[in-house]
């Protein structure tokens, strides 16, 4: 049996690159794994995560749309994780006893983000007003990383008034707001009007979709639009942004390897060089 077992687990999942950036920074660091992509619906996935703990599994990446039930799973959870209420990474708290299935939870993805931002683009951060579109798992995994990084204000704008109010409440920071979504913001004044950072966690565009993205008022040249996906689901956004004046477009590629190269930190205690690794993806994906 393979004691050094790590997978990715969602629904549908065939689509991850987490295989290949995990074997990279694998043969990076001089260790032997075994990584693989298990899909599993939200009824399967408890029932798969055992099984894969049974046989082996040692850590296990999660993606939609299993990061909050992982959370529900874990014995234990990083502050991060308890604040986002969503888990994208499995530490196996038990693995010398094939029996027990116990894990700690941890969310990477607000690290991911900030690392890309901050140390691959330069995007000051300390200070920064943030507007946030969306509320969801997305959202909630990466608000805590930027206002730890010491933004200034979060505007996070939202269609559905509950979940907005849940998330807001969940990081019990003053500095963010929840703002309903329209296009402008109705609600915008000179306080929230300004953005230098927007955010799109959300997959409100899909192909040809168009959406009436709510910007800020009076958005001056300067500003920085970031979409959390990358390839056809950035598209709009970022196409969105050219058009509203973004003097840079940050697709979420680079957030996808620091939030896995922080993973593979976990789990086996070394920090593995992002930067090849984002460049051989970058060159195979068409962002932008």
């Amino acid at each position: 049996m393979h004691r050094n077992r790590f997978a990715v687990f969602g629904h549908p999942v065939a689509h991850s690159r987490s295989p290949f950036i995990h074997a990279a920074f694998a043969a990076q660091c001089g260790i032997a794994l075994d990584y693989t992509r298990i899909d599993a619906t939200p009824a399967e996935f408890p029932i798969a995560l055992a099984a894969f703990a049974r046989n082996g599994g040692r850590g296990a990446n999660v993606t939609l749309p299993h990061k909050t039930a992982a959370a529900a799973l874990c014995e234990s959870l990083s502050e991060r994780a308890r604040r986002a209420g969503a888990v994208n990474t499995l530490v196996r708290l038990d693995a010398g006893d094939a029996a027990a299935s116990r894990w700690h939870g941890d969310n990477t993805d607000g690290i991911g983000l900030v690392r890309d931002l901050r140390d691959r683009h330069r995007v000051r951060l300390d200070g920064a007003h943030v507007r946030l579109i969306g509320a969801g798992g997305a959202a909630a995994g990466v608000a805590p990383a930027l206002l730890e990084a010491g933004i200034e204000r979060l505007d996070i704008v939202n269609r559905g008034a509950a979940r907005l109010a849940a998330l807001v409440d969940r990081l019990a920071d003053a500095r963010v707001r929840g703002i309903a979504w329209s296009t402008p913001a109705a609600d915008d004044d000179a306080d929230t009007a300004r953005a230098d950072i927007v955010v799109n966690s959300t997959s409100a565009a899909r192909g040809d979709a168009r959406v009436d993205w709510p910007l800020p008022r009076g958005l001056a040249t300067g500003w920085v639009a970031v979409d959390l996906g990358y390839g056809e689901s950035a598209r709009a956004f970022l196409e969105a942004a050219r058009e509203g004046g973004a003097s840079a477009r940050i697709d979420g590629l680079g957030m996808l390897v620091e939030q896995a190269a922080e993973s593979f930190r976990l789990w086996h205690g070394v920090m593995p060089d992002t930067a090849p690794v984002y460049a051989a993806l970058r060159a195979g994906v068409d962002l932008r």
